[in-house]
C-alpha cells in the first residue's frame, strides 16, 4: 500500500461510480494502473463493497433507525469479539463499533417502527450472555452520514450591486 492507492481509496470513498479514467485524471496515473490497482485492493479486501448514499427520510421508507450502546462483559480469550460476531449476524444491525467511554459496543439498528426497534433490543439484545446494560437513542433526523450532508442544496441569492 503506498500514497497512490491511498489517494485511490480517499477518491473512491468519496464517489465510487467514477471511472478509472475519471481517477487516472485526478492522479496522474494511467487508466490501465488505476484498474489494476482497484482490483488488487478489491482482492485484499480493503475495498469491501461499493454502496450509495441513500437519504431514506426523503425515500420515504418510514423506517426507523436507532443507537443502540452497550455495556459488555468481555469474554476471556475473546474480549468483545465473539459478542459482536453474534450480533452481527441480525438483519437490524446496520453498523456495529467496538468504542471507548461509558459503553463498550454501539450498534445502529434500524425497524418499521419503534416499537419494534424496542422489542429487537429487549428480545435478542439485552437477552444475551455478557450484556450488562442497554441505552437506546432514537435517531430522529440525519443531517450528515458517512460524509454525506443531506441538506438542500439551494441557489444563492445574488444581491443587487448599484453605486
Amino acid at each position: 500500500m503506498d500514497e497512490s492507492d491511498l489517494q485511490i481509496l480517499r477518491i473512491l470513498e468519496e464517489n465510487s461510480r467514477l471511472s478509472a479514467e475519471e481517477i487516472a485524471t485526478m492522479t496522474t496515473l494511467d487508466p490501465a494502473v488505476v484498474q489494476a490497482r482497484i482490483r488488487a485492493l478489491e482482492d485484499a479486501r480493503i475495498i469491501r463493497r461499493y454502496t450509495a448514499a441513500i437519504n431514506w427520510e426523503k425515500a420515504g421508507n418510514g423506517e426507523v433507525a436507532a443507537i443502540i450502546e452497550l455495556k459488555v462483559s468481555p469474554e476471556r480469550d475473546f474480549g468483545y469479539d465473539r459478542i459482536a460476531e453474534r450480533l452481527s449476524r441480525f438483519n437490524q444491525v446496520k453498523t456495529l463499533r467496538l468504542i471507548t467511554g461509558t459503553y463498550d459496543l454501539q450498534l445502529i439498528v434500524t425497524g418499521k417502527n419503534m416499537q419494534e426497534v424496542s422489542r429487537f433490543v429487549s428480545e435478542h439484545v439485552a437477552p444475551m450472555d455478557r450484556i450488562r446494560e442497554t441505552a437506546t437513542h432514537i435517531i430522529m433526523k440525519s443531517y450528515k452520514e458517512n460524509g454525506n450532508t443531506f441538506f438542500e442544496q439551494q441557489e444563492t441569492e445574488r444581491l443587487p450591486f448599484s453605486f
